[in-house]
């Protein structure tokens, strides 16, 4: 390797440092692993290329920390109480619009030709494959720490999630048989995509599509698809509403 070389990808490593430390809050150690969780299989097809196999990981680290803090936080509520929270707080959605706040869309590495991504929920992934390269980096404690100080308390206001409607499909649902309409959700499209299979779900009232969502199963692909037709009929009842319609900001402050 010419000097040049190595002196261009120290550089590079340095640049990329200091990124990951403007968004993450500190210094990796073991850079190549936040490299391959940074980078979407658009780019890299390879499994040990990609951050799907860091992704899978990071989701099982962020959902067991969630858990348990949830546990913790409502110490005499039920599992179904627990459960749907932590649905509410670890779901695609939430995930993307987080990791986009956090400012780890300017940093993932993907194919900006393709459109369709920039728009889509490859950033919640990529926040979770971080999740896992923190945990294989720095080791479980740590990486729950950071969970709580950087995605649970500067994100979630607790008494908010506990109003929060997240089963669009049951609210849509509820919509179409008020108004005695037939509501359909019909897979329009599949394919495989990246080696899995990418479904294309609509939501169809009266033989109308109203709405169309796709992800990698079609459980995921219909609640997207219903938040689109909610959006569209008016009805869609968001965080950013639960917030505008509580009490002053000061009674409304993050969970500790």
């Amino acid at each position: 390797m010419s000097i040049l070389k190595r002196l261009f990808e120290k550089d590079e490593n340095h640049s990329f440092k200091i990124s990951l430390r403007n968004v993450l809050g500190f210094t990796p150690k073991r850079i190549a692993l936040y490299k391959a969780a940074l980078t979407h299989r658009s780019i890299r097809d390879n499994a040990d290329e990609n951050n799907e196999r860091l992704e899978y990981l990071g989701d099982a680290v962020l959902s067991t920390v969630v858990a348990d803090y949830l546990f913790k936080k409502y110490p005499y509520k039920e599992e179904g109480f627990l459960t749907e929270m932590r649905s509410k707080m670890v779901n695609r959605n939430k995930l993307n619009e987080i990791a986009v706040k956090m400012g780890l869309k300017r940093i993932t590495i993907y194919n900006k030709i393709d459109s369709s991504l920039k728009m889509s929920q490859i950033f919640g992934n990529t926040l979770e494959a971080v999740v896992g390269a923190i945990y294989l980096d720095l080791g479980f404690t740590k990486t729950k720490r950071w969970i709580v100080r950087n995605v649970i308390i500067p994100h979630f206001y607790m008494d908010d999630l506990e109003n929060l409607e997240i089963n669009h499909k049951n609210k849509l649902y509820g919509w179409a048989n008020k108004l005695g309409k037939t509501l359909e959700f019909v897979t329009l499209n599949e394919k495989i995509e990246g080696g899995r299979r990418l479904f294309t779900i609509g939501a169809v009232v009266d033989g109308v599509s109203l709405g169309e969502g796709k992800a990698f199963n079609k459980k995921d692909a219909s609640q997207v698809a219903a938040v689109v037709a909610l959006e569209k009929l008016g009805l869609l009842k968001s965080e950013e509403d639960v917030n505008d319609s509580t009490t002053p900001a000061a009674n409304n402050k993050p969970a500790q």
